[in-house]
């Protein structure tokens, strides 16, 4: 039998709380909170289009005041939302997750150059 596979939010929220991050907020976007770090997260669903969220420029509000963020996506889509990132030059450091089916997981940093 296959393995089965958790939503984008589930898997990025078992991550974080597995790392010792508090969570906090339902659906796609929610909040990972650890000592003196807060972690805006956001789960891209597979074969989501990236180029028409805000929410990769800006976090899809107006105001955005967090300094970290996370994007948790497929493993296979890691390459398009890193991209994305790299282009609109946000203003907060960010981190990819790419999630496969199994639930293992890779941490992908913007290249430092």
């Amino acid at each position: 039998m296959p393995p089965v596979s958790m939503p984008p939010s589930e898997d990025a929220r078992a991550i974080f709380s597995r790392l010792g991050y508090s969570v906090s907020g339902d659906g796609p976007d929610f909040v990972a909170e650890r000592k003196w770090r807060t972690v805006r997260v956001t789960a891209l669903s597979d074969g989501e289009d990236l180029r028409g969220r805000r929410v990769l420029a800006d976090g899809g509000e107006p105001s955005n005041d967090y300094r970290f963020r996370c994007f948790v996506a497929p493993k296979d889509a890691t390459g398009d939302v890193q991209n994305r990132l790299a282009s609109v030059d946000p203003s907060y450091e960010w981190a990819v997750i790419g999630v496969d089916d199994d639930g293992d997981y890779d941490v992908y940093l913007p290249d430092a150059s």
